[in-house]
């Protein structure tokens, strides 16, 4: 949407310093993907997506992924601890939240274990991301299942666009990121990247003042290459990354490992018709004391293709398919995943077809047939409708069915580790969650310097999980069914060249129950616990031509389950650019309150702290 603090995007010959002085409408103009899984004008995409620049990521101060994420305001973001966070949209948040699908350059990371995303295992060098697409409700027609409640595509810049050295350096009371990065060209027409990265943290604390032993250290380093012109180009990309995170005795420390490597072909066939294959490879190893050794390998191609059918239709269509090894050895004798090896098959064909009904009245009609392991065959089907009132205002609908396909813990985990399993069971019979939802957007810039964005949500969800009793013990089963509604905006305000504001507001109101018959244990609160609201006000000031002032300060809700009290964070940078390559700034988060807890229970959730952080940039 038109609802980022300086920008919405950057194309890829958009610097980050060119993005600071777009104007509003320059801003809508920006090409997002995340809704159409084509290039857009974001003032045209009929979505709730909210877009991460690389500018509003340089002046958060932010240095991990996760924090950049608070950002964007139809995202709930938690931190559990030193390295875990509970990341979600529309509810059902959890550190094991499974509605959400996340992709960095077209790489899906996420856990078969339990269809979610480990965010300890999570990193890129911000430096380097180009934009960050938040879509919030369904985007399964076009991405698959698991993106039930929202979408989030992380994109990194071309090659051609981090040419030369970027050195970085920051430290903190808490934490601390150094990194490298170096790119060049090659042949006629072709361009590189490497990078490396180096990061910590130190211990959290408990409310008693007890370390809960998560401090970290990671090692991560990678390389980007571009080459071809505008009829045909390719990208060839990998990373490599080592983790250790602390524990508790009698528990050694966490082992975290991981690598992939990832090509893509993207041909023009005419005009208006071109084609895209992608295929990557991914390796991760998580070695978890106490618990379980997964070591996971996955396989992923990709196809689609785009053409005009008629002058008023434009289809695209493709097909996937993934493969995962998945083996776990069960160390422990309180939980296993049984069995212990597991291959996963994923397999999709989808086709999207958007109408022009009139000038100014577009329909999309999509569908998406995707066959898994545990259920079968799950059909995804989408329509929208946008109507452009005038050239600055958008009014749009949709309606959509999606769904999250089983996990390994939904069919496949026990405890304890052999039989009986009096704790927990796997479900044998676990079908996919569904979710129907609809939604009504507007999008509007009714002056050239404000632009805002407003969203109202209805989710219908059946067969969501439950622990269900039983004579031999509690089984995992389908048996809890309910609905949440909502309300997201957001909006910008350009008061003049050097003063920008931001706005956003997230509400919603979730209503779940039990099915007749069911007598789940915990109820319904094992499904996740969220804010009934939040919302955020931010403040961009250029001090002249080399300083720079942010301000943000943030509203969230209590959560009810385990209770937790709604707190106010008051985040500040200050930037200096002494010269023209160097950047020497400091970030405080938590300014008006010295500490405060954002998830867990009430005597062992970790406390977030204020920090103090100062970084330097030097772009020889």
């Amino acid at each position: 949407m038109l609802a980022c603090s300086t920008g919405a995007g950057a194309t890829a010959a958009t610097s980050a310093a060119d993005l600071a002085d777009l104007t509003l409408e320059q801003l809508a103009n920006i090409q997002v993907t995340s809704v159409s899984r084509r290039e857009e004008r974001l003032a045209d995409a009929a979505g709730s997506v909210f877009v991460i620049s690389a500018e509003d990521i340089r002046r958060s101060g932010a240095t991990s992924l996760p924090e950049v994420l608070r950002l964007a305001p139809n995202l709930h973001v938690a931190r559990s601890d030193a390295n875990q966070y509970a990341i979600s949209a529309r509810g059902f948040n959890s550190t094991t939240a499974n509605k959400m699908l996340v992709l960095v350059d077209g790489r899906t990371v996420y856990s078969p274990l339990f269809s979610g995303v480990f965010w300890d295992a999570q990193a890129v060098m911000l430096e380097d991301v180009e934009r960050i697409e938040v879509l919030s409700g369904s985007g399964g027609t076009l991405w698959g299942s698991n993106a039930v409640n929202g979408f989030i595509n992380i994109i990194t810049r071309p090659a051609r666009d981090t040419q030369g050295t970027l050195a970085t350096a920051g430290a903190g009371n808490n934490d601390a990121v150094h990194g490298i990065r170096y790119g060049g060209k090659f042949g006629a027409d072709g361009h590189y990247r490497v990078y490396g990265r180096y990061s910590e943290r130190d211990d959290t604390t408990t409310p008693a003042g007890l370390s809960k032993r998560d401090s970290s250290a990671r090692k991560q380093a990678g390389f980007r290459a571009d080459w071809g012109g505008t009829g045909e180009s390719f990208t060839l990309q990998g990373d490599a990354y080592q983790g250790t995170i602390d524990q508790a005795p009698p528990n050694g420390a966490r082992q975290l490992e991981g690598a992939n490597l990832l090509g893509r072909w993207v041909r023009s066939l005419g005009p208006a018709s071109s084609m895209r294959l992608q295929a990557y490879v991914d390796h991760t190893l998580r070695n978890q004391p106490g618990s379980v050794v997964e070591k996971l390998d996955t396989l992923d191609v990709e196809f689609q293709h785009g053409f005009q059918f008629t002058p008023a239709q434009r289809v695209l269509w493709g097909g996937g398919y993934r493969h995962q090894q998945d083996k776990v050895d069960n160390i422990a004798a309180t939980l296993a995943f049984l069995p212990a090896r597991k291959t996963l098959r994923l397999a999709n064909v989808f086709a999207q077809d958007e109408i022009t009904l009139q000038p100014g009245l577009d329909l999309t009609l999509g569908l998406k047939l995707e066959h898994n392991d545990y259920t079968g065959l799950e059909y995804l089907p989408n329509a929208r409708l946008a109507w452009k009132l005038a050239p600055r205002h958008l009014l749009w609908a949709g309606a959509s069915r999606t769904v999250r396909i089983p996990s390994r813990l939904d069919r496949e985990l026990f405890a304890p580790a052999a039989p009986p399993f009096t704790v927990i069971a796997g479900g044998p019979n676990f079908q996919a969650e569904i979710s129907n939802v609809f939604e009504v957007g507007y999008r509007s810039q009714p002056t050239p310097a404000l632009s805002y964005s407003a969203t109202l949500f209805h989710h219908e969800f059946d067969r969501q999980r439950s622990v269900e009793p039983s004579a031999a013990g509690p089984v995992i089963a389908n048996m809890i069914d309910g609905r949440t509604t909502g309300l997201e905006a957001w909006g910008n305000y350009r008061v003049n060249n050097s003063w920008r504001m931001k706005a956003g507001l997230f509400w919603q109101r979730q209503r779940l129950q039990l099915k007749p018959g069911s007598a789940s244990v915990g109820g319904v609160s094992n499904l996740g616990n969220d804010p009934s609201h939040q919302w955020s006000l931010g403040s961009s000031f250029d001090l002249g031509s080399n300083l720079e002032l942010d301000f943000t300060v943030r509203r969230v809700g209590a959560l009810p389950n385990p209770a937790l009290p709604a707190y106010t964070a008051l985040d500040a940078r200050l930037g200096w650019r002494p010269r023209h390559d160097l950047e020497v700034s400091l970030a405080v988060q938590n300014l008006a309150d010295p500490r405060h807890a954002e998830w867990g229970s009430a005597a062992a959730r970790a406390q977030v702290e204020r920090t103090a952080f100062v970084k330097i940039v030097w772009r020889p």
